[in-house]
């Protein structure tokens, strides 16, 4: 008797993730195929350099000595008017020479005004909240510490905001330290499908964007209107694009508004970094779905994305119960007098369907950026979807376990870095800014100056 119960679970199971993981695998392959359609939306790169607002560029920092001059630096050879410009880099309680360099840009360049945090909550939510309290442009614009953006960029974030429904903007991440390791190789194609393949193909549809807080820009009055940034999240970037999806803002991808991150080096950085992106992400999908499926702004369609996207971390659990109770079927006997062939001819043509989805998605996304060499890397990237499956469900069984006992669960982790260096010597010479403690790199990125350069 319960032989045959677990039999019946593990096939009730079985069924479950293969109806799971199909309705992912063609929304896969949908946004894979639409993406190569030649006939696209208009986009706002007509409007770049016409419709130009006072921008505030938020830049929160933490121990940033590493890679606080590159991004600064980065902001002043933009081409955006300085005169409409403030640019308020968050110091939120450093205790390295983060304070020494922001400052030092802030004697040469007055529209830099940095802000020196000394207590409060910690993390970047709460820095973003005091920080917006002081800004004054229309439009905020916020990069992640070691990202560096291209001269055109603001620009390009600004310009959809010329619709005046469009509460936020993002833009595309492009990792420039896909050389380094295996893993930063890998993580190169997966960010060039997560943004040239899924964002743009999303977006094309009529689908808003996922804003992203690292490259991304928001309407000072939409963030207003929904109450703020959320300093509860460890996500906020989520939590934003979810609270103005509900007041009827829409968000807005600009695929060319490139900005160049480091991406972890080693799989327990990249662990750790997932682990915070599930936590926040799942977090979202609890506090939002009710009121997504309630929306009176989005289509059925819309909330069945926006659906998809908040639950797209449990696939990776639902895939291993699927997995595990494949092993229970296979080494139960009385399992194997259920007609075997048809079963494994349409177990393996599933699993032939479903998995080329994400191939696909990475396909494209490599073709379009010309990326054939790196592509060689796609049979590899196995590696990162086992690595990836088992952080994500570790993450999410921490996330379940504190909501049960009511812990507060991870706090705010700050990826770790390791650009700056000057070939290894020490960091900075700690008396200026710009050309006095900058250098560009053979990769065409500014570092601080070591003693003695």
């Amino acid at each position: 008797m319960a032989v045959t119960l677990l039999i019946g679970i593990s096939y009730v199971v079985i069924a479950f993730t293969v109806a799971f993981l199909l309705l992912y695998a063609v929304r896969h392959y949908l946004l894979g195929y639409s993406r190569l359609r030649i006939d696209q939306p208009k986009d706002s790169m007509e409007l770049v350099g016409f419709y130009m607002p006072r921008v505030t560029v938020l830049i929160p920092m933490h121990n940033e000595e590493r890679v606080a001059a590159d991004v600064l630096q980065a902001i002043v050879d933009s081409d955006y008017d300085w005169e409409k410009l403030e640019v308020i880099p968050v110091n939120d309680r450093s205790t390295d020479k983060t304070r020494e360099i922001v400052d030092g840009f802030a004697r040469l360049y007055p529209f830099i005004q940095p802000y020196h945090r000394t207590d409060g909550q910690g993390g970047k939510p709460a820095a973003l909240v005091e920080a917006c309290a002081r800004a004054t442009g229309d439009i905020l614009v916020m990069f992640d510490a070691d990202y560096v953006p291209g001269r055109a960029v603001i620009k390009m974030l600004v310009a959809p905001f010329a619709d005046p429904e469009i509460g936020a903007s993002m833009g595309r991440v492009v990792p420039h330290n896909i050389g380094d390791s295996l893993l930063s190789g890998l993580l190169s194609l997966e960010r060039s499908a997560g943004y040239q393949g899924v964002q743009q193909s999303r977006f094309n549809l009529g689908f808003t964007a996922q804003f992203g807080g690292t490259v991304g820009a928001v309407r000072a009055a939409a963030l207003e209107s929904v109450g703020g940034w959320n300093p509860e999240s460890l996500t906020e970037d989520t939590d934003l694009t979810f609270a103005l999806l509900l007041s009827g803002w829409k968000t807005a991808y600009v695929n060319r508004a490139e900005c160049y991150e480091e991406v972890p080096q080693s799989w327990s950085v990249r662990r750790r970094q997932l682990s915070r992106w599930v936590t926040g992400h799942t977090e979202c999908l609890h506090n939002y779905w009710p009121d997504l499926m309630q929306s009176r702004f989005l289509t059925r369609w819309e909330k069945a994305d926006a659906l998809f996207l908040l639950a797209m971390y449990w696939t990776a659990p639902v895939l291993v119960l699927g997995w595990v109770a494949s092993l229970l079927l296979f080494f139960i006997p009385e399992a194997h007098q259920t007609p075997w062939l048809p079963l494994a001819l349409a177990f393996l043509g599933y699993q032939l369907f479903a998995n080329q989805a994400t191939f696909l998605e990475i396909g494209v996304a490599s073709m379009l950026d010309g990326t054939r060499i790196r592509s060689l890397l796609l049979p590899l990237n196995l590696l990162n979807f086992f690595a990836n499956t088992g952080a994500i469900c570790n993450a999410l069984r921490k996330f379940y376990w504190n909501k049960l006992w009511g812990s507060g669960g991870d706090g705010w982790y700050k990826t770790h870095r390791t650009r700056g260096t000057n070939g290894g010597d020490g960091f900075f010479g700690g008396s200026g800014a710009g050309a006095s403690v900058t250098a560009r790199s053979a990769r065409g990125l500014y570092h601080a100056r070591a003693e003695g350069d």
